[in-house]
């Protein structure tokens, strides 16, 4: 008899042993948990929705506020970026409606196959996307029938005509223009 192979086989199954019980233990110390960052969000002004093959980002109006209401009778831009998720078929925006107000669209407003329709221009956006990708350009306002505030959202149905239509609520952001509080507190010193 052999006594070290009774022993490197004794040895061989503790350490495999070792190795199946901390393999256990440390996949069930992540069983079930949920990671912070599975579920949030990126970090633009707007909101976003998908419709079939299509899907709406960063979707928001660029109204600056210097009271407590953007009040009826002003216009504002709605501003989104539609993309299309089908590789060989083209969609068209045909329409867009809210309670708030009547939104007039100017410009080409297909979404090409594999590309978006950026509508408005963002704050801080040079270019259009079409250097890089398929895209259209195209202007949304929203001539105001009601007072709008920040915080708040309000519901624009996006019709399209092979996708379909949805409902979004959609945020105010005030876009590149100053706080109102900065601007109270440069009003004061002068």
């Amino acid at each position: 008899m052999n006594r070290f192979s009774t022993r490197t086989s004794a040895v061989t199954s503790g350490l495999a042993a070792c190795v199946l019980t901390a393999a256990v233990v440390l996949t069930g110390c992540s069983a079930g948990q949920i990671s912070q960052t599975s579920t949030q969000e990126p970090s633009v002004n707007g909101t976003s929705a998908t419709v079939g093959d299509i899907t709406l980002r960063n979707v928001y109006l660029r109204a600056a506020q210097s009271t407590d209401y953007v009040q009826p009778g002003r216009s504002v831009d709605l501003l989104f970026v539609a993309s299309n998720g089908s590789p060989d078929q083209d969609d068209k925006l045909v329409g867009i409606t809210s309670d708030i107000g009547t939104v007039t669209l100017n410009g080409d407003t297909t979404v090409p196959a594999a590309g978006v329709l950026v509508v408005g221009t963002p704050d801080g956006q040079a270019a259009p996307l079409n250097s890089v990708e398929a895209a259209h350009t195209a202007q949304a306002t929203v001539a105001l029938a009601k007072p709008i505030s920040n915080g708040l959202t309000y519901n624009f149905t996006f019709a399209f005509e092979r996708a379909g239509q949805t409902t979004v609520g959609v945020p105010i952001s005030a876009g590149a223009a100053p706080r109102r509080e900065a601007q109270a507190d440069s009003a004061g010193q002068h």
